[in-house]
């Protein structure tokens, strides 16, 4: 155990001296000296309370593991509490560093396929709901700079006490003077001044942890985070983040615009807060106050009269739509970002049932897939849907996964083992959402955790953000329906089918190409009627077994 202790010793002091060297050089190129030494102040403190924590958290599975027989009840017993321990002791170190570190722990917080349940369960508890709150005054200071006044000048009524906080900014609710009631999203200030050192800090741990202890290999995690940051600018001589919520409205505008262009048949059911823009900067952002409910807040859209069914069939297509036809996806929509309100121009059914509309939030973090790579994931889940391994080997390696590894990348895609993946039924990829599929899940994330992790390390961004998103997208389904449905992997299939096909026509240079590929939308849409009546008598046999049940 000497040299587990040396090596955990070694890392701190490698830590410290490049902090040290890090934060020297910044003073000697910085243009800006005032920000340069506020970093120098908290770049080494940072980076040593990371650096003793990993070590720490190194060192305990090292040593309380050691010598305990592989699979033994006993060794399970103890990783368990390791597990707990270590969960407990990164959180603390997320809280107490904020910022990037936040948006860490809640990115950890959707890795069920990969991290232990344990740090899953820690980091969902505690990560969206305890993010740092930035004090009035400090509100004041961003007003003051960017608008030159304060918030109670600027509007009529402006609420000092936010909303709500997230890692990167906070929501305050004000009314502007025509008495129009706005949301106003202000940055963190620390968020400026440390958002790029700690992104090399996160870095500089893994990477030194990868060398001293090779089994801890999390470096794909690096590439994550780098994307999940807003869209951001980045200089090497200050090592600082601008943040930019002007790219972050632009994004909302584009989106909208791409439904009523690409996707006008479900235009009107998704919907983006307008963005007042004289009131906008950098680090301010004004917009339209939107009442809804989240998207995870079943009982209160039960009230408003929307079908859970309907409502993630909704979710499923309009990301469907972004990620196959648009090639522009949203890739940050967790609960927290969703909000859904009865249709504005739909009136209640005799059922008192409301048509549901999607209300996107937080458009920060989106990214474009290129003609390419947008075909090839359509087509790699019209696959998946359709159990075609074929194409499934085929289109995973073309996406980056390899001819080894594609397997593992449609259990990692779907949350299911390959005998389904491939399995010819029609509900073959549907999640039940019961405790005997989650601990399925997690033995086979503790069984595959290298392969898993060398398919990370292999992936190009833009698929890590693509299975970010299908994380919190699957998160979301399984809060309205404790598991996913039939139609969900019906609307995928679809919308994959049809990107597909359009790609077809566009590449489509001579006439038979061209009447190939309407052979193919023609065989497809046969395809489809079949699967649509099937769900249909699938839901029949379920509604009159329902209605057969004793009361």
């Amino acid at each position: 155990m000497a040299w587990l202790w040396r090596a955990g010793a070694k890392f701190s002091l490698v830590a410290s001296a490049v902090g040290g060297g890090v934060t020297t050089a910044l003073i000697a190129t910085s243009d800006d000296p005032e920000t340069a030494l506020k970093l120098c102040a908290t770049v080494p403190h940072r980076l040593f309370r990371d650096a003793v924590t990993a070590a720490n958290i190194a060192f305990d599975y090292e040593y309380s593991l050691w010598g305990l027989p592989e699979g033994s009840i006993e060794r399970e017993r103890i990783k368990h509490e390791v597990h707990l321990r270590s969960a407990q002791k990164l959180q603390d170190l997320c809280f107490k560093n904020g910022g990037v570190y936040i948006k860490l722990g809640q990115h950890l917080g959707q890795l069920e396929y990969l991290v232990p349940q344990e740090y899953v369960q820690t980091m969902r508890e505690s990560m969206l709901n305890k993010c740092p709150v930035s004090s009035y005054e400090q509100v004041c200071n961003v007003f003051k700079k960017e608008l030159g006044d304060t918030p109670d000048k600027i509007f009529s009524e402006f609420d000092p006490i936010p909303i709500a906080s997230a890692s990167l900014a906070q929501v305050h609710v004000a009314r502007m003077h025509d008495g129009q009631k706005v949301a106003v999203k202000v940055q963190h200030t620390h968020m400026t001044d440390t958002a790029a050192a700690d992104h090399a800090t996160v870095e500089l741990v893994v990477n030194t942890l990868h060398r001293f202890f090779p089994s801890f290999d999390y470096r794909w995690l690096i590439d994550e985070i780098s994307e999940s940051l807003p869209k951001a600018s980045y200089y090497l001589t200050l090592k600082q983040y601008e943040l930019d919520f002007l790219t972050e409205a632009k994004n909302s505008e584009r989106c909208l615009d791409n439904f009523h262009k690409l996707s006008p048949h479900i235009a009107n059911y998704v919907y983006a807060p307008k963005v007042y823009w004289n009131l906008s900067t950098s680090k301010l952002l004004t917009m339209e106050f939107m009442d809804g409910a989240y998207v995870n807040d079943v009982k209160t859209i039960q009230k408003l009269g929307i079908n859970l069914h309907e409502l993630s069939t909704l979710v499923s297509q309009t990301f469907a739509e972004m990620m196959f036809k648009h090639g522009f996806v949203h890739c940050d929509p967790h609960a927290a970002n969703l909000l859904v309100r009865p249709l504005p121009s739909s009136k209640a059914s005799i059922w008192g049932r409301r048509k549901p509309q999607l209300i996107l939030l937080d458009h920060g973090l989106y990214k474009e897939l290129d003609f390419q790579t947008r075909t090839n994931y359509a087509s790699l889940w019209k696959g998946l849907v359709f159990a075609d391994a074929n194409a499934i080997k085929e289109y995973s390696a073309k996406l980056g996964a390899g001819e080894d590894l594609y397997a593992l990348f449609a259990g990692v895609l779907t949350m299911r083992p390959w005998n389904r993946v491939v399995d010819p039924s029609m509900d073959h990829l549907v999640i039940q959402g019961n405790e005997s599929e989650r601990l399925e899940l997690q033995m086979y994330a503790s069984q595959y955790f290298h392969q898993i992790s060398e398919l990370l390390r292999r992936l190009p961004r833009v698929i890590l953000l693509m299975l970010k998103t299908n994380d919190c997208l699957r998160a979301v389904n399984n809060s309205l329906l404790q598991g996913s449905s039939l139609e969900t992997f019906f609307i995928i299939g679809k919308v994959s089918s049809e990107a597909v096909i359009e790609a077809k026509m566009l590449k489509s240079k001579s006439l038979l190409t061209w009447l190939n590929v309407k052979l193919d939308k023609i065989l497809l849409e046969v395809r489809l009627w079949g699967m649509q009546v099937a769900l249909w008598l699938l839901q029949l046999r379920k509604a009159l077994s329902w209605s057969n049940q004793p009361f």
